[in-house]
Formats: C-alpha cells, structure tokens, sequence
C-alpha cells in the first residue's frame, strides 16, 4: 500500500456536483496531491489548478501512474468507474459514494482480487493519515498525528472515537472506513495486518457492529496473527427489535436477519472478542482509557 504525501491521487466524479467539487478542492487544501480529476465531458477544464479528464487513460497519460483514485459518481456508475481505474493500472480505489448495487459490488470485488487492487467502501469516508493525507471526507479537525490506527465499517463513529482519542492526547497514525454498505471492498482482516506493519501504529481501534459476522472473523486474526494490542468497540449492541428506523434501521434488521440465519447475536461477538483477550469499550469516550493501559502495558514488558 502507497499511502504518503506524494501519493498520486485521482478523483472521479470531480465536477458531477457541488459535493464532490468540495470533496476535491478539501482533499487538495488538507496536502493530498491531487493530480488530476475525472468527468466525462468536462476534460479540458480545470478546477482550481486540477486538471480534469474525460477517461482515466487521458490522465494517466497526462500526469504517468496514479496511485489512488476516490469516486464521487453516482451509485449506477461506480462500477464502470472503478473497473475504468483498475484497467489503467490505479491499484487503491476508495469509493465515498453510497448505494451501490450489490451485485455491482460481486463484480467488483472479484475484480480486485484478480488484479491485487485494494478496495475501500462504498459507503465511507475513505481514509486519512492525519496532516499528510485525505482521501475522501474525513472531518480534519478530529484528527491530530499519533500512533493509534482506526479500522471502523461506521463513518460517523470514526470521528467520534478519533476525536475522543484527540482529546485524550493520543493521536492517530491513520483512520480508515472500510465502508457501510452491505457488500464492500475490503475486510477488517486487510486492514488489520495493514496497521500491523505499518510503523507509525502501535495500537489498532477496531470499531464494529452487531449485525453480520466480520467481528468475530476480526477477533479471530487478531488473536492467530496480530502482534499489536488492540481494543474493540461494537456499535448497535442494545438496538431494539423493532421497525427499521431510518439510518439505524441497518444496525437493528441486520442485526435480525443475522440471529436469524447464522445465529450471530451481540453476545456472541462480545464473546468472540473476550475469548480473544481484546478489550472491549462499552462506549467510544472509553476508548482511549483501554488503549492508554494497553500501551503501558506493553512499554512496562519492554
């Protein structure tokens, strides 16, 4: 993975509104080297110094290889987007748009895996290393440099706990939406050896939810193959069973379709994680208190 300052980055969809006007022009003012963006029958523009393409080809050959491309496109285009990227060889695509088919997804996913392309969301705010990169929608000012990484499938809750461990003096090496979507790119396990490697982490936050079974595959690898300590926290853990209400709807039917069928309960999870030995918040706000222990912890055994 290529995550640094000087990361090429492409944005697709960098004209199709207002939003994702503002999305490209934060990305470029937060340092994101943002090279070129892409919006069929717009090439030819620019927008505010960022050159804008018709294909991705046309900006490839423009500024040589990208490293990353964020898509803004609507939720039917996503697709043809990200297989337009992976052919002209950008190999990390986070994708912010929400509602992308799930079958669309299948395809997509497969994809990748053929082509080694790591795939974030859709559905997410995409990642950042705080006050070197942004790609996506991450509010900066939650974030401040440290040596946490966050691995969350919730938007809003990665800024919550972000701002909670801002506040607590602990710093982030880097934060990452896998994405809210029922069907996404990649898996907390990715990440989880990703954060493992990378030098900058020394602790890893790994924030879930009740519904589907990727926790409890978490709680697993962390315990088989993650050396770092980490702390988890499980969103959605007294959802009522009732009505889908809104945006919480997704927390409490997956959460019944997934008792249902596999017999996946918040109590399982929690017992996943315990079994595991990992620490887990019954609230964000305590977040920062289990890693501050674990990172005594490990400081008094080294």
């Amino acid at each position: 993975m290529n995550l640094t300052p000087e990361s090429k980055v492409l944005i697709q969809g960098i004209t199709e509104s207002p939003a994702s006007t503002l999305v490209g022009l934060m990305m470029k003012a937060y340092g994101t080297n943002v090279v070129a963006g892409v919006s069929p029958g717009r090439g030819g523009h620019e927008l505010e110094g960022i050159a804008v393409f018709d294909l991705v080809e046309q900006a490839v050959a423009a500024v040589g290889h990208i490293d990353t491309t964020v898509i803004l496109v609507e939720p039917y285009r996503v697709l043809d987007a990200a297989m337009e990227a992976i052919a002209a060889g950008i190999r990390q695509i986070a994708i912010v748009t929400p509602g992308v088919p799930p079958l669309d997804m299948v395809h997509l996913v497969r994809k990748a895996e053929a082509m080694e392309t790591l795939v974030i969301g859709p559905n997410s705010p995409g990642i950042i290393v705080p006050d070197k990169l942004l790609l996506g929608t991450h509010p900066k000012e939650f974030y401040t440099p440290g040596p946490v990484g966050i691995i969350s499938r919730s938007s809003t809750l990665t800024y919550e706990v972000a701002l909670e461990l801002t506040n607590a003096g602990l710093g982030q090496s880097m934060a990452v939406c896998i994405g809210c979507d029922a069907i996404v790119g990649s898996s907390f396990m990715q990440w989880l050896q990703i954060l493992d490697e990378d030098e900058a982490t020394e602790a890893i936050v790994l924030v879930g939810e009740v519904g589907g079974w990727s926790e409890q595959a978490a709680a697993s690898y962390i315990a088989e193959a993650i050396d770092k300590p980490v702390v988890a926290y499980l969103a959605g853990r007294y959802a009522p069973k009732g009505p889908s209400l809104g945006h919480a709807g997704i927390l409490i039917s997956s959460r019944a379709a997934a008792r249902t069928a596999f017999g996946v309960s918040a109590e399982n999870k929690m017992a996943a994680f315990e079994e595991a030995n990992i620490p887990v918040a019954s609230r964000p706000s305590e977040v920062p208190k289990l890693i501050n222990k674990l990172l005594k912890k490990n400081q008094d055994v080294s």
